[in-house]
């Protein structure tokens, strides 16, 4: 058997990924709850993606228990974990890097968010920023709720020197801005995880591998040791 220290380590990152599933798996699900901007920055492809990456982790780490537990001259499920870990990091860098890109191009992405969603939904936007459409000179701006009462209101938030002053496209961003670098960040982060895992593994085997070497080399010598 490998060392005790190496034993552990190996079985504190592989809770790691757990945990990391779990978060994921969590979250995407608890993000599909009524929350008004959350709701317009995360879109549906996100949410599932985050629930796929969560799955397949959360499959890794069953396949891991397999794995760990087989007699030490077995290290197949072990050599399948590690396949399993380059998928799961493969995963993570799409994701991960999908919403990157997205986010270098919020301000022309959201606006088409912005046209998509109800019309109740720019009202409450717009409230919640005190703020009138989306871009100036565009036909997004929403007349209603407490804000953008009526279109005299609208009209009085042109401003000559500042083409952007009382629209939304600054507040959005900036709330987009702040959710989206959390999460694929977030996501980034697990690749720490999953790469560790894989490289504590390939320890695992190399350890197991030796040790059966040299059983192999001390049952030829009948067993007497190399003293």
């Amino acid at each position: 058997m490998p060392s005790k220290r190496l034993m552990s380590f190996w079985g504190f990152v592989d809770v790691c990924l757990l945990a990391a599933g779990v978060i994921l798996v969590v979250f995407s699900e608890l993000f599909r709850m009524p929350n008004l901007m959350i709701n317009f920055t995360l879109s549906n492809n996100f949410l599932l993606s985050g629930l796929i990456t969560g799955i397949f982790f959360l499959i890794t780490f069953v396949v891991s228990i397999g794995a760990v537990v087989q007699k030490n001259h077995n290290t197949t499920g072990l050599v399948i974990l590690n396949w399993l870990l380059v998928i799961d990091a493969i995963v993570v860098l799409v994701v991960g890097t999908t919403i990157w890109f997205f986010s270098l191009q919020q301000r022309n992405n959201y606006l088409k968010v912005y046209n998509s969603v109800s019309a109740q939904t720019r009202i409450q936007i717009q409230d919640k920023f005190s703020c009138c459409g989306y871009f100036t000179n565009n036909d997004t701006v929403e007349i209603g709720g407490s804000f953008c009462a009526n279109q005299t209101f609208v009209d009085q938030l042109v401003n000559a020197t500042d083409a952007s002053f009382g629209r939304c496209v600054g507040p959005i961003t900036a709330s987009t801005d702040y959710t989206l670098n959390n999460v694929f960040t977030t996501i980034y982060g697990f690749m720490a995880v999953v790469i560790t895992l894989f490289l504590a593994t390939m320890c695992v085997i190399k350890r197991r591998q030796e040790e059966e070497r040299f059983k192999r080399i001390d049952a030829k010598r009948g067993g007497r040791g190399f003293v």
